[in-house]
């Protein structure tokens, strides 16, 4: 064989391949744009669908805000993509949030990815539908009434004490993500789902913590349910959270409350007992599972990014004590101090803006998900039916123009009121419409008293300055934020 002859054959060898690659790669950009719908003029958003089958999918998981940005600066508000096995629409902008978030039931309706819908399970709320969603969140929103979050008040200063009083005694770093997630885990456990903590030993809470990052971590995978893939590992953890919660069920259908107020899986329990069917486990550890996540997952996320911006801006702290200071809640002696309530809590303005503030800057969770129901178009572009929607709430934030240096943390731009319904889709924190998240104000009730317990007993220093965050898929801190904790002594 001469020389140009093993070079013909090593190129075939070498570029076939690659070849091959580039062509089924093209086949399937143009069977993805085939389902665009015919009967609709509009043309479909510009963008890029990615390799077969796995679409963009692996770039968005592994370089998710890399992976955004240049998605942003080339294709704006609005783009097509391929997303967890299924064509997708990236929507952001007050303006084409609205159409999607007021568009329920009409345009678009709830659907979570494949891994999502398998690992939380079809009986929870975000999964539910119609009537069934309305009652479900009937049922859940008494646990968020005025009434309960009034108990819960007592029982959320009690935990936070107790974690910033081992804050304080540790004399060294503190690695501050972790230990708000097992504080926010915590409140969850007792108030949401009646846990009795105190009674809960680490060889029983830490597997139950560990089980919840891996279940969290693996929520947005391929939906390929084989050993050692995402959903496999996710569905795995789940297992061992849903036996805990069976367990407590148990525990509740077989002796009387001891509380004087219900949590929400006791008002679950009862609404299934009144419906005179059999109690449906799978369905109360679904719900239970759901609110556990939504309870502290994002609590915790909000609460470590307060932190931060606190340490980062010694100036809003002493603003925020002043406001204290005014209320009677800064004295360093705990008996001198007024108890804390909703009411008292509502009248924190100042503090009220820095909880703003933060979300703003970092909302816990980035987005949410919807499917189209029929055809529709948005801002000139198509999105057809059984397209999957996503629609982007850091972006709709970092958007909007009624926010003047948006990269700046200041609470001030939330004192003077926006002029009228401007920011009622340029800041959607909780989303919105009405699929709005039901814990949003005991999740504002909650973040107060944390920002309350945490600048009337601490001062803090962030051993590595500003935290590079990551998205998987709560917001969170690269370096868990490693922080030196010392007593507050009072002086303003």
């Amino acid at each position: 064989m001469d020389l140009y002859t093993l070079l013909i054959s090593a190129l075939c060898t070498l570029l076939l391949p690659v070849l091959l690659f580039l062509t089924a790669v093209k086949l399937w950009d143009l069977y993805c744009v085939s389902q665009r719908d015919t009967t609709c003029g509009a043309p479909l958003p510009p963008g890029t669908m990615g390799l077969p089958f796995f679409g963009e999918t692996l770039q968005m998981v592994l370089q998710r805000k890399k992976f955004l940005q240049a998605k942003r600066r080339t294709y704006g508000r609005i783009y097509k993509t391929h997303l967890f096995g299924t064509p997708t629409v990236r929507v952001m902008g007050a303006d084409n949030v609205r159409q999607i978030l007021l568009g329920e039931h009409k345009l678009v309706s709830v659907q979570w990815p494949a891994s999502v819908r398998t690992i939380l399970g079809s009986r929870c709320l975000s999964n539910l539908h119609n009537s069934q969603h309305k009652e479900m969140k009937k049922v859940i929103m008494q646990a968020f009434s005025r009434e309960a979050m009034e108990n819960y008040v007592p029982v959320i200063e009690e935990e936070m004490r107790s974690a910033m009083g081992g804050w304080l005694q540790d004399g060294s770093c503190v690695l501050l993500y972790p230990a708000v997630k097992r504080l926010m885990f915590r409140i969850a456990m007792r108030v949401l789902l009646g846990f009795e903590t105190q009674q809960m030993e680490d060889t029983e809470e830490q597997p139950m913590i560990e089980a919840f990052e891996e279940m969290i971590r693996n929520l947005f995978s391929l939906p390929i349910d084989i050993p050692f893939s995402g959903l496999y590992r996710g569905l795995r953890a789940r297992n061992i959270i849903h036996a805990k919660i069976e367990q407590n069920i148990k525990e509740k259908l077989n002796k009387e409350p001891e509380r004087s107020w219900k949590d929400a899986l006791q008002l679950l329990i009862d609404h299934s007992q009144r419906k005179g069917e059999p109690i449906d486990l799978q369905a109360l550890k679904e719900s239970a599972t759901e609110l556990l996540f939504g309870g502290h997952g994002t609590t915790a996320s909000a609460a470590t990014s307060l932190i931060t911006f606190l340490a980062l801006n010694n100036g809003v702290v002493q603003k925020v004590r002043a406001e204290l200071q005014a209320k009677g809640l800064l004295s360093t002696k705990p008996d001198e101090r007024k108890d804390l309530s909703i009411e008292i809590l509502q009248q924190l303005q100042y503090t009220d803006c820095v909880l703003k503030e933060t979300l703003r800057l970092n909302p816990p969770v980035p987005g949410g998900f919807r499917v189209a129901l029929k055809t529709f178009t948005l801002n000139g572009y198509q999105i057809p039916k059984g397209w999957n929607v996503i629609y982007s709430i850091a972006d709709t934030h970092d958007e909007a123009d009624i926010f003047p240096n948006k990269d700046e943390f200041n609470p001030d731009r939330f004192l003077t009121p926006f002029p009228q319904d401007s920011s009622r889709f340029n800041f959607i924190p909780f989303g919105g419409g009405v699929r709005t998240c039901v814990g949003k104000e005991f999740a504002k009730i909650l973040l107060k008293i944390f920002i309350v317990e945490l600048c009337r007993n601490c001062d803090w220093e962030l051993l590595n300055g500003t935290p590079a965050m990551k998205t998987s898929p709560i917001v969170y801190p690269m370096d868990d934020l490693p922080t030196t904790f010392r007593p507050f002594n009072g002086a303003i």
